[in-house]
């Protein structure tokens, strides 16, 4: 088993991965659930977590990183003591008090940002933050996402001019966790059926 694999198995065990009936932010109804917002919980995941993000930021080419809040902030707060780049982080409400800032740390006009977030499933909130960043005088190229749930987001932000970077797709997560009997082959055709692949 691979180092990615095991990662998967991990984030699996820990719950990341929730069968049910859900609505997410997008609107979509799902069967599945991807709450990354426990690795705050379990901090040697989260250092794994971190390492694979690092492994594709070091093939990119930016001045900072963006997380976009609230689950992305403690995952580029881990990758940023890794890769020892420098981070900024946009508020979902900005104050009505004190300097009123919309994004939080330190940027410069005409900086290159890559975006770090969770996961991708339309690329409409990554776009939003995006908008934030150009408004600022800040250039994105990228987007770096832990999974890609495979159901439009790389082709939305593609139209739009932006890379999309995955370290896994729902596919490459729904295999291994077959493969190693985390779950049968009813869920698994289940989850297929409903990604379109069946």
């Amino acid at each position: 088993m691979n180092k990615k694999e095991k990662l998967m198995i991990d984030l699996f065990q820990i719950g990341v991965l929730k069968f049910g009936h859900f609505v997410l932010k997008s609107g979509l109804k799902s069967p599945f659930y991807i709450d990354l917002r426990i690795l705050v919980s379990y901090p040697q995941v989260l250092e794994d977590v971190a390492f694979v993000y690092k492994e594709i930021l070091d093939r990119l080419s930016f001045d900072r990183m963006m997380a976009v809040p609230y689950t992305a902030i403690p995952i580029a707060t881990a990758i940023s003591l890794l890769n020892k780049k420098p981070l900024i982080y946009s508020r979902k409400e900005v104050k009505s008090y004190g300097i009123k800032r919309p994004v939080e740390g330190e940027y410069q006009s005409g900086e290159t940002v890559v975006l770090i977030d969770d996961m991708i499933t339309t690329g409409g909130s990554k776009l939003e933050t995006i908008r934030l960043l150009e408004s600022l005088g800040l250039k994105v190229k990228d987007v770096v996402v832990l999974f890609d749930r495979m159901q439009g987001g790389e082709e939305e932000l593609k139209r739009e001019g932006y890379q999309l970077h995955s370290a896994f797709t729902i596919f490459d997560w729904l295999d291994v966790l077959k493969k190693n009997k985390k779950i049968d082959e009813n869920k698994y055709q289940e989850l297929m059926i409903y990604l379109g692949r069946k």
